[in-house]
């Protein structure tokens, strides 16, 4: 299973929101660049990185450091966060990200998932981030309606192999992931999941690695020292 330690990005900063909501941000870090690199030190091999104004605005706001990070770590990078466009697509793997995701977008428009795929094939990840089974959208501010399961068996449909999970009403809040949920998501559309939401500690990392996850994100266990990064890369080996 592959570990994601993440970076949220917000006014140039390394944050986390608790449940989704910009009015409770805790801050880590002034320089994403200098964190990611941290964790390279660690023994990351991946990284995931949101930009969080981007989710909010629709528009790439930290597009120049996240295309730093992408082409300068040597870190495998899945990035989003106000992709909307084949055009910031191109940017991001020419920049040398490895995966880059679609969440919004993709919900709006699946037009664009369809092109997207066609021209960049794996590279591109559909995030699907679900309250009480529905999903979310525009920086998780606004309900489509939409199953979150159907959702990623329509993203399947038109070749999407992967799909990012995100609880978020356990986002953010160290309570632990959402198992059972996650489960049902992997086994009923037998995709590359990437779980996260609510991971507290190293148990946890083995509870989504047992579900059966392709891969896990972790930001705030690893900022609030609930997961030591080191250990947590010896764990995998």
């Amino acid at each position: 299973m592959i570990i994601y330690p993440a970076i949220d990005i917000l006014d140039g900063n390394c944050v986390r929101l608790y449940k989704g909501d910009y009015g409770q941000v805790t801050k880590y870090a002034d320089d994403p660049f200098e964190m990611a690199l941290a964790f390279k030190k660690s023994g990351a091999t991946h990284l995931h990185i949101v930009d969080l104004d981007g989710a909010r605005t629709g528009r790439s706001v930290n597009l120049k450091v996240i295309k730093n990070i992408c082409s300068k770590t040597g870190l495998l990078v899945q990035t989003g966060g106000g992709v909307r466009t084949l055009e910031r697509i191109g940017e991001l793997i020419e920049a040398n990200a490895d995966r880059v995701i679609l969440g919004t977008a993709a919900i709006k428009d699946t037009s664009l998932v369809e092109k997207a795929v066609a021209e960049f094939g794996k590279k591109i990840v559909v995030g699907i981030d679900a309250l009480n089974g529905l999903v979310s959208t525009d920086g998780w501010t606004k309900d489509s309606g939409q199953d979150a399961i159907q959702t990623a068996l329509h993203m399947k449909s038109i070749g999407v192999r992967s799909i990012i999970y995100t609880d978020i009403s356990k986002d953010g809040t160290l309570k632990g992931a959402n198992i059972e949920a996650l489960k049902e998501m992997i086994e009923k559309t037998g995709m590359d999941i990437v779980a996260s939401g609510g991971i507290k500690d190293m148990s946890d990392i083995l509870n989504v690695k047992k579900a059966g996850a392709y891969a896990v994100i972790t930001g705030k266990a690893i900022y609030e020292g609930k997961i030591k990064i080191e250990e947590l890369f010896e764990s995998m080996l």
